[in-house]
């Protein structure tokens, strides 16, 4: 009789993440002789990784008070068709994926429907970075029963905090184990040494759409002015922003193409890559790409943020957060502006000692995000807690 695991996750990079996880489940549980059954949330990734999904939740997020008004009741109808479907054939395992706020109201569900099920978290929200108290910190301890974290400093917060913690790596040293380098990369997509390629990852949220987009786009279009030779390319995060971008391309006078295939080629082609906080940070690390990190949200939310609950963050992107040390220049709030990112951007392009040490502190961060197997070591954890050898 196969064993039943359920994964929740959200956004684009928990489907991601939980794709590289439920390929590794699978892959050791074969080893093993463990059959498995794999039903989840999340997206197309997990999806045609095996997963049989319960509902999609790959475009439903934010980051915000009220940004994430609009999803409300969609991730409540989300976590209400899973209840139902857990209930009828009910989990040997959880495993909830970052996602903070959906995965701590629907993890507290399955915990009082379901109190002898184990619950994995795997790849702790950043509430440790962010959080100006240990409440949202206790409450996950309170829910999990083993927890795998990616960072050092991740295990070590939580650890602090009387969790169950397991430091298996990041799952993206696994993903990027076997991308191709900037010459290959470059080979490959037909540009020559010297051809000038700026990436642009402004969004995999909607409300990135409104906050982040404008001024990117802007700074680009100047770049564009002082570097007419420049090509930008702009890598989609999901097929449904391809319309958005394309007018705000339009409305900024830019000429980018956006671009929905060899994603990795791409990424490791750029000279410079400009992007939203998140995931693809590391990834652009790990392919030795110079980069920008912005992030802004609405001014009320930030507000609320800083004056109400006392909101401070020493960094934000996946790169500072690993050594704690600023490698990447990170633009936030009020300092998200079209000059800032032309700055700072003709300054990683043409300082040349500024590029070089960017990518030494690249190659240091490496050594502390784990080895590869990042996912494989995850998987033997979790089927490890169902009695597995």
């Amino acid at each position: 009789m196969s064993q039943r695991i359920f994964v929740s996750t959200g956004e684009v990079s928990g489907d991601l993440q939980g794709a590289l996880l439920v390929e590794a489940l699978y892959r050791v549980s074969r080893q093993q002789g463990t059959p498995l059954e794999i039903v989840a949330l999340g997206g197309d990734r997990m999806a045609a990784a095996g997963a049989t999904l319960l509902a999609q939740t790959s475009g439903i997020g934010s980051v915000g008070l009220l940004e994430s008004l609009p999803f409300l009741l969609p991730t409540l109808w989300v976590q209400r068709q899973a209840l139902k479907a857990l209930r009828s054939h009910p989990p040997d395992l959880v495993v909830l994926i970052d996602y903070m706020g959906p995965n701590l109201g629907l993890g507290n569900a399955i915990k009082r429907e379901f109190p002898q099920v184990p619950i994995v978290y795997y790849i702790a929200p950043q509430t440790w970075v962010w959080s100006p108290s240990d409440r949202d910190a206790l409450r996950l301890v309170s829910l999990c029963d083993r927890l795998l974290a990616i960072f050092p400093e991740e295990a070590r917060y939580f650890r602090e905090r009387g969790a169950n913690v397991t430091w298996v790596g990041h799952p993206l040293v696994d993903r990027l184990a076997q991308a191709p380098d900037r010459h290959s990369a470059r080979e490959s997509l037909n540009l020559a040494d010297d051809d000038i390629v700026i990436a642009l990852l402004p969004a995999s949220r909607h409300q990135e759409l409104k906050y982040l987009v404008p001024p990117i786009f802007a700074a680009a279009r100047e770049l564009q002015d002082k570097l007419p030779q420049a090509q930008f390319w702009i890598p989609l995060s999901l097929d449904i922003y391809r319309d958005a971008l394309q007018q705000a391309l339009n409305a900024a006078g830019l000429r980018a193409d956006i671009t929905g295939d060899r994603r990795l080629e791409r990424l490791a082609a750029a000279d410079l890559a400009i992007s939203k906080s998140g995931t693809v940070n590391l990834e652009l690390a790990l392919l030795n790409v110079p980069q920008i990190a912005v992030y802004a949200v609405h001014p009320l939310t930030a507000g609320f943020a800083r004056r109400v609950l006392d909101f401070k963050i020493e960094f934000m992107s996946p790169p500072n957060l690993v050594t704690m040390t600023a490698i990447i220049p990170e633009l936030m709030q009020e300092a998200v502006t079209s000059d800032n990112i032309v700055q700072e951007a003709l300054s990683l392009l043409f300082d040349h000692q500024r590029r070089d040490t960017m990518q030494h502190q690249y190659a240091q961060m490496r050594q502390q995000i784990g080895e590869v197997g990042v996912c494989d070591r995850a998987a033997s954890e979790i089927l490890a807690l169902l009695g597995g050898p």
